[in-house]
This record gives C-alpha cells, sequence and structure tokens, in this order.
C-alpha cells in the first residue's frame, strides 16, 4: 500500500512565490525529511564501521537551492 501525503496548497505556494518567510520555512520543513534522506553519505568511525549518516553541508545547499527555486518560480 503506498503512502499519500499532503499536498502543499496553491495559496501557500503564491505566498511563498511572493517572498513571505513564514511559508517558505513551512515548504522547506514539508521536504525536510525528503532533503534529509537525499542527504545520506556512507562515513567510517575511528573502527572502521561504515554508517549512513546526514551530510549536513550538502542539506543546506540542497535547502538553500530549494529556497532560489521558489523564490524565481513564476505564476501566470
Amino acid at each position: 500500500m503506498k503512502t499519500t501525503y499532503p499536498m502543499i496548497s496553491f495559496s501557500d505556494i503564491v505566498a511563498a512565490t511572493d517572498g513571505d518567510i513564514e511559508t517558505i520555512n513551512q515548504i522547506v520543513k514539508h521536504y525536510s525529511g525528503y532533503i534529509a534522506k537525499r542527504s545520506l553519505r556512507p562515513m567510517k568511525d575511528e573502527y572502521g564501521n561504515q554508517r549512513m549518516v546526514v551530510d549536513d553541508n550538502l542539506r543546506h545547499r540542497i535547502e538553500t537551492r530549494l529556497i532560489t527555486k521558489i523564490l524565481s518560480f513564476e505564476i501566470k
């Protein structure tokens, strides 16, 4: 069975493209789980064990890219 997630409303998208900071933060929070999942990288600890950890640098770069795309999005 496929899980369905709530969608971002059109009014929120319009407010975010107009530069509403709270709405932009809400959209970034909505996608934070997906961004964290895409930011996983294998790292080795001091004992040589490999673990998957969130690369914070990559996560911040993806969030920044999302925000710039939201602000450059045009609704006609």
